[in-house]
């Protein structure tokens, strides 16, 4: 039996992030067959911006050599002793917006989400801007990504609830949702 329930942790989250004012519209849950590496997705988007043009994607990376290694760590643990925080699972957010035609000014907007974010959220700011033909103008597009190790021993122990980051991804959804009218012109 597996130290951890992955699947149930994901459904904590789901659970956990419609408290903190999200939709939940999709899940996807991904194993290669080779490495056995899965990945878990869930599109999201805020309550308040039903139908707009934020949408928030999160993504568990669990890697199967990280979870082996955290179940043997326990193993060896007496039933008192807590495992080390050594075992780290990858979750990233990724917010999208469609193209831009008045797209902001890159790193105006990074240094406006960086205090959004905090240090509790640092977030990376990017654009792509695309030519259909070229005659046509630039469509820009609009990532804003936010990486966050989740610890597996808090998880164990019932305590990686992440209400600050959500409470953060909440914030950087609003910024995004009152901006995007300006930018969509």
């Amino acid at each position: 039996m597996a130290a951890i329930d992955v699947a149930g942790y994901v459904a904590e989250i789901k659970d956990h992030s419609v408290d903190h004012g999200f939709h939940v519209h999709d899940e996807r849950h991904f194993v290669e067959t080779y490495s056995l590496r899965q990945v878990w997705e869930v599109d999201l988007h805020p309550e308040e911006g039903c139908g707009g043009p934020v949408d928030l994607h999160l993504a568990l990376d669990v890697d199967p050599r990280v979870l082996l290694s955290f179940e043997d760590a326990i193993i060896g643990l007496g039933d008192e002793e807590d495992p080390a925080d050594d075992f780290h699972f990858p979750l990233t957010f990724t917010w999208a917006l469609p193209p831009l035609p008045k797209g902001p000014d890159l790193l105006n907007l990074a240094i406006d989400l960086a205090g959004v974010g905090g240090m509790e959220l640092p977030l990376e700011v990017s654009a792509l801007d695309s030519f259909a033909s070229a005659t046509d103008a630039p469509e820009r597009r609009l990532t804003i990504i936010a990486r966050r190790p989740v610890s597996l021993a808090r998880i164990l122990k019932g305590e990686e609830l992440l209400c600050d980051v959500f409470d953060r991804c909440a914030s950087v959804s609003e910024f995004l949702l009152d901006n995007s009218i300006r930018w969509l012109g």
